[in-house]
């Protein structure tokens, strides 16, 4: 079917749904079987695309080990039958079933791929709440020839670098005051 107007008959495409026919001046060609749709009919749902596993990837579930397996649509393979495929190959293992849990004593969060922090100190994986060293009684692998430094030595630096700035502000605020009961010799900022 052409497209287009009177005046400019190569300008845009009929649909090819069944049922649309709309003429469309921004068609989407179908990339499994290669028709021509309105943007209504462009999703492989919508216009009953016959191809449309050509490119899907799906992704089966054991429930034995709780293992994901990746396949391909087009090979027309049956998940029953990937799943025996499985059970047999040697790789399911119903110890796998078991969810990763934080390592810290009392926490019982499960590790998911969205709530789990590795530890740049001691490389552990522990969940958001645990992610500082102070809170997972983090211990520092000491690189070789490299001193050992321990979690409180820093938290004392800080502690150290938080007086001296609060002191400071102190004095900042002292100097402040006086200069504000004295005039000062700098002209006053007009705002247009």
């Amino acid at each position: 079917m052409g497209g287009g107007t009177e005046a400019v008959p190569d300008l845009g495409k009929h649909c090819q749904h069944p049922e649309c026919n709309q003429l469309d001046f921004l068609p989407f060609k179908c990339d499994s079987c290669q028709k021509v749709f309105c943007l209504d009919h462009r999703s492989y749902k919508s216009h009953d695309c016959p191809k449309s596993d050509h490119n899907s990837r799906k992704v089966v579930v054991c429930d034995i080990c709780s293992t994901a397996i990746e396949t391909t649509g087009h090979d027309g393979d049956d998940e029953k039958a990937i799943l025996k495929w499985h059970e047999k190959s040697g790789e399911c293992d119903p110890k796998k079933k078991k969810k990763p849990t934080c390592p810290v004593r009392r926490c019982r969060e499960v590790l998911t791929f969205s709530n789990t922090s590795t530890c740049k100190t001691c490389h552990i994986k522990v969940c958001l709440k645990h992610r500082f060293p102070a809170d997972h009684a983090c211990r520092k692998i000491p690189a070789a020839g490299a001193p050992a430094i321990v979690g409180r030595e820093i938290n004392n630096k800080f502690l150290v670098a938080l007086s001296l700035r609060n002191s400071k502000a102190k004095d900042c605020a002292k100097e402040e005051v006086g200069r504000t009961s004295s005039p000062s010799n700098t002209p006053p900022v007009k705002a247009y």
